[in-house]
């Protein structure tokens, strides 16, 4: 009797979809494009040779060279350089916006769904009136109290995407929760506290790391929509939305200065975009499988 090395059907099945995804070029080029973002935003001085906020009045409003490749400001200031380095500010507001919205949406939706009763009650109110605000208007009514700022905004923002990860974590941990590995995990005699951190909450939280990565688009766009309306960093930061907001005035002479962090902004969320959807995409596949 000879034992066949084929693969079976099912594996090799697997095998052409993983090399599919890895072979997709919009997948591709998404990521090496949020890794130059990545780059920017850990060592923006290794990838410009300008100061973002050094002024050159001599130097105003010079279109897209060889020297600066993305021309001059209003002030002299290399777009380039700005750009990069605004990188920094826009990756990490949006970034720390949805860290908050995911962990305390997840302790929300977590708490919600093993207390049950008046826990439950009050979250869920808690989370239809934040809901029933559009995220960006009710990040301005918050900024509005706050003040406008890094920190300000960056609370704002995640104040407002604290529903869409609770809901999604309450839903999971009322499914686990009467799930009938945890039943028998509790007839076992585990610990509340020991069931709850290992069997509850890694299968809770497993669609939180996708949620944010779509979630963090939302947010880049929400920071650098408040950061043009002025309730962001202050200028001269380099920050994008600032950075837009700087150049509207300047349109017609000097379109530059506006559109390249309009395009690097649009690139970045599409860029996350398809990442998340690749991501959701194969976590569903996964959970059919």
């Amino acid at each position: 009797m000879t034992l066949s090395t084929t693969l079976p059907p099912v594996s090799a099945s697997r095998s052409r979809r993983i090399l599919a995804a890895a072979a997709h070029p919009g997948l591709l080029v998404a990521t090496v494009f949020l890794l130059l973002i990545a780059f920017a935003t850990v060592s923006p001085h290794l990838l410009s040779a300008y100061d973002p906020i050094a002024a050159e009045p001599l130097q105003a409003q010079l279109p897209p060279s060889a020297a600066h490749w993305f021309g001059t400001d209003q002030l002299g200031r290399d777009v380039f350089s700005r750009v990069v380095h605004g990188a920094r500010y826009s990756i990490l507001i949006g970034v720390s916006a949805v860290v908050i919205a995911a962990v305390v949406g997840s302790i929300l939706g977590l708490a919600a769904g093993l207390a049950r009763g008046l826990v439950d009650e009050v979250v869920t109110r808690f989370l239809d009136v934040v809901s029933a605000f559009p995220d960006l208007l009710l990040a301005l009514v918050l900024i509005s109290f706050t003040g406008p700022g890094t920190y300000n905004l960056i609370f704002a923002l995640g104040v407002a995407s604290i529903p869409r990860f609770a809901r999604v974590v309450r839903a999971q941990t009322f499914v686990i929760a009467e799930s009938g590995y945890v039943e028998q995990a509790r007839t076992f005699g585990l610990a509340p506290s020991v069931l709850i951190l290992r069997h509850v909450l890694p299968h809770a939280i497993a669609q939180v790391p996708i949620l944010a990565t779509i979630g963090l688009g939302t947010a880049i766009i929400g920071a650098a929509g408040l950061s043009f309306l002025g309730m962001g960093p202050q200028p001269p930061t380099p920050e994008w939305g600032a950075m837009l907001a700087e150049g509207r005035n300047y349109l017609r002479v000097a379109w530059w200065i506006g559109a390249w962090p309009g395009v690097v902004i649009t690139l970045t969320v599409i860029s996350v975009s398809v990442l998340g959807r690749q991501w959701q995409a194969a976590f569903e596949g996964r959970r059919r499988a």
